[in-house]
């Protein structure tokens, strides 16, 4: 078949309905870039402890992700705001071009530095794409009812995503490296490319003018968050040091600029009418919230399951597949019930206890349970997001003006990252300070030798270090390494106490959510 030019791609116009066919194929297009972002956060999770371990940087594990998420941040506001104004589908291709190339770059990286780099370049093609091909969806059917329906579709190709992801992960890293895990990508990124490129219709959009971008008010933001997540990652280092003290001031002033500058600015990056409406800044903090706990439990259950626990990529990546797994389920049981509730809120209340249930569990779980413990408390968690995520934007999009709609769905990805970032920084400095204090106080009878060589993790997630340790520890080597494992194991479930207190806070904010009620609309 031959491809067509971008000039022959699909239109939808106003008064036009697609055909079923032509939605199958524009959502299949969706259905692809959805996958090629979820295999990438799955997988990533899974490989990093081994990661760390062969380039030697586990004071920058948590940048692996903050990078990606702190550049997504910036970039998806946005190219949200382009996509209202001059149509999604160009944006759409071009990030999966970028996201792709990025792929390949963080597959060549030669040390931790490199790949946070170029997990920072992938992060600005995965905030174009949360962007634009999500606000996609309610500009095809404009109908909630409708777009819940076919937002099935999206839901179904998360969860194959999430569901191969961990494990493939696991299986990746163990038979081919790790490297292996950011070149799947490639393929996925073809088959994306291709279905967006020829089926993705040209979204009708709002303005025709030329719009002007605020790149100001990206730099204030991005300082701003820079300055917390290095605040957060280095004051157990450096205390209430003068550095510290800076970093804050400048974070504090950074946001303060930000806010007067966007209120003066005709095409802010953060329209503050979103945060001004009680409703739609209950949204924008649960959505955040939201982030810190499954970013929280995503990238540290891995480290909690090799490292503390030693158990092999593959087993580790198997027993984290329910929770994302069950992210899809969730969003299908709440996408098939939430319309025909009176009371649509009270999914977002179920979606939290199961959240609580989850988390209380993995703060007491210990090694001698057995596996099925973890895979409940996966299972509730990936139940408990997939009651509330999908909410979130849809009932934004009820809530919001339809002008605003792609600015409004981009800030509660963009939320969530936020969120994501922050709770990535805070969980992983609890278990780096935990950690290194249960190393200098209840190891302090070994050798000093082995004391130092435990001080960095890493050791516990890399076989090869492993056999020089036990080399050097003698026949007590053995003996040293589990407790260091138990160690690990106490400070991520340590770390994993602070998601209790947002699950709290999220209670108190969904209570501030106005009720909703879908009414059926006319396709345009």
């Amino acid at each position: 078949m031959k491809m067509a030019n971008v000039s022959e791609a699909p239109q939808k116009t106003p008064g036009r309905v697609l055909s079923v066919t032509e939605s199958i194929l524009a959502m299949m297009g969706l259905c692809f870039v959805v996958m090629l972002v979820a295999i990438d956060q799955t997988v990533v999770g899974t490989a990093l402890p081994t990661i760390v371990s062969e380039l030697h940087g586990f004071e920058l594990y948590a940048w692996v992700a903050t990078a990606y998420l702190l550049t997504s941040v910036i970039t998806v506001p946005i190219f949200g705001r382009l996509g209202d104004f001059y149509g999604r589908r160009r944006f759409v291709l071009v990030s999966i071009v970028l996201f792709t190339l990025a792929s390949v770059l963080c597959g060549m990286a030669q040390t931790m530095m490199q790949l946070v780099l170029a997990r920072a370049l992938q992060g600005i093609a995965g905030g174009m794409l949360v962007g634009t091909a999500f606000a996609c969806v309610p500009d095809l059917f404009p109908d909630p009812r409708v777009r819940l329906r076919w937002q099935v579709m999206l839901s179904a190709s998360f969860g194959i995503a999430n569901g191969i992801g961990p494990f493939l992960g696991g299986i990746l890293t163990e038979h081919y490296g790790w490297r292996s895990v950011f070149y799947v990508n490639l393929p996925v990124g073809l088959l994306s490319l291709y279905f967006a490129y020829r089926y993705l219709p040209q979204i009708r959009h709002f303005r025709q003018t030329k719009v002007s971008l605020d790149w100001l008010g990206a730099l204030l933001l991005m300082v701003g968050l820079a300055c917390i997540q290095l605040l957060v990652e280095l004051l157990p280092q450096y205390g209430g040091s003068y550095l510290m003290v800076l970093l804050g001031l400048c974070s504090l002033g950074a946001f303060a600029l930000l806010v007067v500058w966007e209120r003066r600015v005709a095409e802010p990056l953060l329209p503050l009418v979103l945060f001004s409406s009680p409703a739609q800044l209950s949204l924008l903090i649960l959505s955040a919230g939201l982030g810190f706990i499954l970013f929280g439990l995503l990238f540290y259950a891995p480290l909690l399951l090799q490292g503390g626990y030693g158990l092999r990529p593959q087993t580790a990546g198997l027993l984290i597949t329910p929770l994302v797994v069950f992210i899809t389920v969730g969003s299908i049981i709440n996408g098939r019930t939430i319309t025909r509730l009176r009371h649509p809120n009270r999914m977002l209340y179920l979606g939290l206890v199961l959240l609580s249930i989850a988390c209380l569990g993995m703060v007491f779980i210990k090694k001698s349970d057995p596996y099925w413990h973890f895979v409940l408390y996966a299972t509730l968690a990936g139940t408990g997001v997939g009651c509330i995520m999908p909410n979130l934007t849809v009932f934004a999009q009820e809530i919001v003006e339809r002008s605003m709609l792609g600015i409004a769905t981009a800030m509660l990805q963009s939320m969530r990252m936020v969120g994501g970032m922050l709770g990535t920084a805070v969980v992983g400095t609890l278990i780096n300070y935990q950690y290194g204090e249960a190393i200098r106080t209840q190891l302090t009878a070994l050798p000093s030798n082995v004391v130092d060589i435990l001080q960095d993790p890493q050791v516990l997630m890399s076989v090869s270090q492993q056999a020089q340790f036990l080399e050097q520890a003698g026949q007590d080597g053995p003996l040293y390494l589990g407790m260091a494992r138990d160690a690990l194991a106490h400070a991520v479930n340590m770390g994993m106490a602070i998601t209790l207190v947002l699950i709290v806070w999220c209670f108190y904010w969904v209570r501030k959510v106005p009720p909703i009620r879908f009414n059926r609309q006319e396709q345009p």
